[in-house]
């Protein structure tokens, strides 16, 4: 056999990352529940946390609104991905674009993939932006408030940021929980220690009573901005819903929940919801009002790289960028999967690295961050009907005996009542939103069931219920049996290295949190605070790296 180039290797090695785009997950690619609990929490504890909790605080939610309308907003968002999205992902083991396909056909599938692709394109964009805007202020490079780049300095840091992210997603699933499972403890732990030791700064907490006072007089003040309406206990908890109606109601999460071996995996979501939309935006706001109060700007002014630097100093930071990383990690990923299903033949790879080079040219410029809120509502508006379309296929029309899959069946390349349920119901949105009717917070989850009603009486006109041939043998219907979990040995060193650096990495969390209560108890100075982080950070990293090695050996998937 001829000697084989170095690139040739390593195209060689990359076209070996089966991630089953077109097909179901073999079994013996099913994973455990940690890997969905570490994913969870790295993505849903993410830079633009610092936003969102801040933007409670600038846009006047109340403190009982923010920490009992949260609890139900983030339960709700459970509950969807549990009973709504794992259990169709787990049933057909495929991506929701290629599951797409047989229920609207490829011309459909083709424009919500393509569409899918350029939003997640964006919103990655702005993940890698707001990384790069924390690790600009290590630089002292100017805050960037154009809509595009004025520092070559900064463009640089975009780059570097992207290639970690394009990275990552290129090598798969696996390789996204496990970065997620390193970074979420200690993200998780950050947020923690940065409001428990700014909470002091805004005032002496003795009590829970004295938290009450501090939180509705200094964070969640009840008032807006002028010219602006306070966020109530439903805006609050129906944004904690639909934030991310997307990935659950809107089903793209599919691709992720596709690699698991029950449907009740998808309560592993609460992870991300309460470590990350509900824990860490209530210390983000923490961090804001006392950033906001040290700086001397309003809040809604400051970015997340100011708010953390200026809390937290060089760790928060890189809390910054790190929850940037693991947020757009899986969104390059899912971007990627995306694009594959409508570029035959290209491996995924390869259609990741083209989304990844994409994604990181839009980060250099500013404007995907400074309106990331609006983007993210009109992102999940476009792409959440798509969801209620494939449920309503999956489980209405077997109980109303209806055919599933009816236009793959009749050879269709678009099936037209999907697309006039999908956009009409998001004209209809459009006109109740330009109308006044209803808060932005409040039309996903009206449009779902309007897609659905639509959905559901066109089908009937068009032949759902009529009797047709089966699916073509290259789609298809039902997925592999579970295959058990191979088990590998370690020796008796290995073992002890994992159990020695496992304890290392705790006590390093343990110890950070420990700061945290002193300083909020007033033994250590803040100060003090911001340069111990940076040891016990270090010392985290260093083990916690390894010990993963050891566990993916000692309890394999």
């Amino acid at each position: 056999m001829p000697n084989q180039s170095f690139g040739g290797k390593i195209l060689e090695h990359l076209d070996q990352l089966n991630e089953f785009e077109r097909a179901p997950i073999a079994p013996d690619k099913l994973k455990p529940g940690r890997y969905f609990a570490a994913l969870f929490t790295g993505e849903h504890i993410a830079a633009t946390e610092f936003v969102i909790g801040a933007l409670f605080v600038s846009f006047g939610a109340g403190a009982f609104d923010v920490l009992v309308g949260l609890l139900l907003g983030n339960l709700m968002a459970v509950l969807s991905w549990a009973f709504v999205c794992a259990p169709i992902a787990v049933q057909t083991r495929l991506t929701l674009y290629w599951y797409l396909r047989k229920i609207a056909g490829p011309g459909v599938m083709a424009i919500y993939n393509l569409l899918n692709a350029v939003l997640h394109c964006i919103l990655g964009g702005a993940m890698i932006t707001v990384s790069a805007s924390a690790v600009r202020l290590i630089f002292s490079i100017p805050e960037q408030t154009k809509w595009y780049p004025d520092d070559y300095r900064f463009v640089l840091l975009v780059l570097g940021v992207g290639a970690v992210v394009v990275t990552i997603a290129i090598l798969g699933f696996a390789k996204l929980s496990q970065f997620s499972a390193v970074c979420s403890p200690w993200m998780t732990v950050m947020f923690i220690v940065g409001g428990l030791a700014m909470l002091p700064l805004l005032g002496r907490v003795e009590s829970f009573s004295d938290f009450w006072r501090i939180a509705n007089q200094k964070i969640w003040t009840g008032h807006a901005p002028p010219g602006s309406s306070s966020l109530s206990f439903w805006h609050v908890a129906m944004f904690a819903w639909i934030c991310n109606q997307a990935t659950h109601l809107g089903l793209t999460d599919m691709a992720i929940f596709r690699y698991a071996r029950r449907s009740s995996y998808g309560f592993y979501s609460a992870f991300g919801m309460y470590l990350g939309h509900y824990l860490s935006w209530i210390c983000a706001g923490i961090l804001g009002a006392t950033a906001a109060a040290l700086i001397g700007r309003p809040l809604i002014q400051l970015d997340s790289g100011n708010i953390a630097y200026t809390c937290l100093g060089a760790m928060g930071a890189l809390t910054v960028v790190i929850a940037g990383w693991t947020t757009a990690n899986p969104t390059l990923y899912r971007a990627g999967l995306a694009l594959q299903v409508v570029t035959p033949g290209w491996p995924r790879w390869f259609v990741t690295f083209i989304v990844g080079v994409i994604t990181t040219v839009i980060a250099c410029f500013p404007f995907v961050f400074t309106k990331l809120l609006d983007f993210v509502a009109i992102y999940g508006l476009l792409l959440m009907p798509v969801g209620a379309i494939v449920f309503v296929e999956h489980w209405i029309f077997p109980r109303l005996g209806w055919n599933r899959f009816w236009a793959a069946r009749r050879g269709l390349l678009f099936n037209i009542p999907a697309l006039i349920a999908w956009w009409g119901s998001l004209l209809a949105a459009l006109g109740i939103w330009e109308m006044g009717w209803l808060h932005q917070f409040f039309l996903p989850i009206p449009v779902w069931f309007l897609t659905a009603g639509f959905y559901i009486i066109l089908s009937a006109i068009s032949g759902a219920r009529q009797s047709l041939p089966p699916l073509p043998a290259d789609l298809p219907a039902t997925a592999p049996a579970i295959a058990p979990a191979t088990v590998f040995c370690m020796s008796k060193t290995q073992k002890i290295a994992y159990y020695f650096l496992g304890a290392i990495a705790l006590f390093s969390l343990l110890t950070m949190l420990a700061l945290a209560g002193c300083v909020f108890k007033g033994i250590v100075e803040v100060d003090d605070l911001r340069r111990y982080l940076i040891f016990t950070t270090a010392v985290y990293y260093l083990t916690s790296i390894p010990w993963l090695y050891y566990r993916e050996k000692l309890h394999p998937a």
